[in-house]
């Protein structure tokens, strides 16, 4: 090499004495952040939403469901979302409008002519009908009486909107905060910030109904681009996690050996990737499912359940898919009474298209098939619910009633069912942390559009964070050059429905 080629600065680094300093020093340097990374001090790179900067949270890549504080102290530790696909009819449900009677048979001025699925017919007026309930007096239908008996315990929201009219992007609206596949769902936000207290069950569990998933099938509970340990684990009362015995052939000595090895080998494996979350997702799954071997079949004994129980959450004593779908609610309640955090709770599936018999989406004889939809529903989730309230496990579990969005005010062309409607709907929570016995926001006169206290979907979802303890505006995750995060960069939270 011709030194008289190099720079000054060349030179200077070629020197004996200088490369060894220097060597040293980054040398050091790298050690000394190699021991910030593993304490935990070493700073991110910082990335502020909405001049917030976010909050990430420490997992540990071999225990990614170890509990996790919250970013601020709330009540609620756990959350149940009882979600109906299809679309409920607020209008037929819990948002009374006296002028639907009034203009019943005729066509106000101000309404469309032509909604998603076509022409529209006339206003209509509640198929069922509503009555004064409880010491509030809050006005619900006979198509769901019992729930009606609980309104003073529950906070509806009677201005929900929408982005969407199309049931597979309404889905994922609600589940995940944005119309298109690919992104995280609610419960895998608040596992990836919260973690779970049973080490021995999933962080989230998603109870599909019986009769199949819904339309979005599992984008409404995975993980998107979160860590893959965040996806929720789906199974039910009538379709339990497969291969929980131990195969007859293989005795328990054989099997613990067999589990000591793969664990050795896993963990080698992952040393030799630790940047791989894929892979640490993939060995943690797989231990779990071996924990669950023993923890999930003693929770999915329903036989401990008293008669009594049994008769109240309507196992026996009406159709079979209401059987089944009250055995979910059990298993509902022992998931989260095992400190599962998240749960996740469908009526209503897609396996041919809905119209109303398997889900709530009734585009044709609503009488009859709202109808189908609340025999199912309506018993098995009052129980739930008050049992709950009587364990008093609410006093740190929020429910949430949900569905994608509402149905028309008025008939559809062929003059028997209601069409999509996301300019206004209904849910309510009840629960940790939240007012009992309210009403938050109004639809107009004839349920058609949110009039007062506008809610979307983002603040929705922001009010259900907030009283998880999480910011939703600080609870992100970086991908693709985006600090994402459930409200995209939208959402406030509604503060008047808290205690």
């Amino acid at each position: 090499m011709n030194a008289e080629r190099l720079t000054p600065l060349g030179r200077r680094l070629l020197d004996r004495r200088n490369f060894l300093g220097t060597a040293g020093l980054s040398t050091a340097g790298l050690a000394l952040a190699s021991m910030l990374q593993a304490d935990g001090l070493l700073a991110d790179e910082t990335r502020t939403v909405s001049g917030k900067q976010p909050i990430r949270p420490r997992i540990d890549p071999s225990n990614p469901y170890a509990r996790r504080d919250a970013h601020f102290e709330m009540p609620a530790k756990q959350v149940l979302v009882i979600y109906c696909p299809g679309a409920v009819s607020h209008i037929d449900t819990f948002d009374y409008k006296p002028a639907l009677a009034k203009f019943h048979g005729q066509k106000p001025p101000g309404l469309p002519a032509v909604t998603f699925e076509g022409p529209s017919g006339n206003i209509a007026k509640p198929f069922w009908n509503f009555a004064p309930r409880g010491e509030t007096g809050k006005m619900v239908s006979d198509l769901l009486p019992n729930l009606a008996e609980q309104v003073d315990d529950f906070c509806f929201f009677h201005a929900l909107t929408s982005e969407t009219s199309a049931h597979p992007q309404g889905e994922n609206f609600m589940n995940t905060g944005f119309t298109m596949e690919g992104f995280p769902s609610f419960g895998a936000w608040v596992t990836y910030a919260l973690g779970t207290e049973n080490q021995e069950l999933p962080a989230f569990v998603a109870i599909n109904d019986p009769r199949g998933m819904a339309r979005s099938g599992k984008n409404n509970f995975g993980n998107g681009f979160l860590p893959a340990a965040f996806q929720g684990t789906d199974f039910s009362a009538k379709h339990p996690p497969n291969n929980l015995q131990r195969p007859a052939e293989l005795s328990q000595l054989e099997d613990r050996r067999t589990v000591e090895l793969l664990q050795r080998l896993n963990a080698e494996h992952l040393r030799q990737y630790p940047e791989d979350a894929n892979l640490a997702g993939r060995i943690a799954s797989y231990e779990l499912a071996g924990k669950m071997q023993t923890s999930v079949p003693s929770v999915m004994d329903l036989s401990r359940e008293s008669q009594s129980t049994l008769r109240a959450y309507g196992v026996e004593g009406g159709s079979e898919l209401r059987g089944h779908y009250a055995r979910n609610c059990l298993l509902a309640r022992r998931l989260l009474e095992q400190g599962v955090r998240v749960v996740q709770l469908f009526n209503g599936s897609d396996p041919s298209g809905g119209n109303g018999i398997t889900n709530w989406d009734s585009h044709a004889n609503i009488r009859k098939t709202h109808a189908m939809q609340a025999e199912i529903m309506d018993q098995p989730t009052a129980a739930l619910i008050a049992d709950l309230k009587q364990r008093g496990m609410l006093e740190q579990t929020l429910v949430v009633w949900t569905t994608e969005f509402g149905r028309m005010p008025f008939l559809q062309a062929n003059g028997t069912g209601r069409d999509h409607n996301p300019s206004a709907f209904t849910c309510f929570l009840t629960g940790a942390g939240v007012k009992r016995g309210i009403s938050y926001g109004e639809s107009d006169e004839f349920g058609f559009k949110a009039a007062t206290n506008k809610t979307t979907v983002y603040d929705f979802n922001a009010t259900i964070l907030h009283l998880m303890g999480l910011d939703h505006q600080r609870l992100t995750f970086y991908h693709n050059g985006l600090e994402r995060r459930l409200t995209n960069v939208h959402g406030q939270v509604v503060k008047e429905v808290m205690v």
